[in-house]
């Protein structure tokens, strides 16, 4: 069985709720320091997949550097290339907890979204 990634930030009390969901299931996952090491390219467009195309949901729209970038203001004209690349280059800019498994993934914590992503009892989504 692959473990999830879960791109987190340890002082993040959101990715803390989300770790302690994963550990209460016994899922097996790899923790990645999203600050230290942003999520790959390829995973940023298997995630934007999964949300429908919608880049927003993939930013960090509370950040502070997605303020200090106006990004509310620059999002809308950006191609999706060049908003994919500003977020594997900062994974700041990332929504967190950002995880994926397998077949699924989901950017930050909606206990109740979570619950459907791990209905069925698997361990890795």
């Amino acid at each position: 069985m692959k473990k999830l990634k879960i791109y987190e930030y340890a002082k993040c009390d959101t990715c803390r709720k989300a770790l302690k969901f994963l550990d209460a299931r016994g899922a097996a996952y790899e923790k990645i320091d999203i600050t230290t090491q942003a999520p790959s390219r390829a995973e940023l467009e298997k995630m934007l997949a999964l949300q429908g195309g919608d880049l927003r949901k993939l930013f960090n729209t509370s950040g502070v550097v997605y303020k200090e970038m106006k990004l509310s203001e620059k999002l809308p004209t950006l191609t999706p290339a060049a908003a994919l690349s500003l977020l594997e280059k900062n994974g700041r800019l990332v929504k967190r907890p950002f995880v994926l498994g397998e077949k699924s993934g989901a950017v930050g914590f909606r206990e109740e979204e979570w619950k459907k992503l791990f209905a069925k009892g698997e361990k890795n989504v």
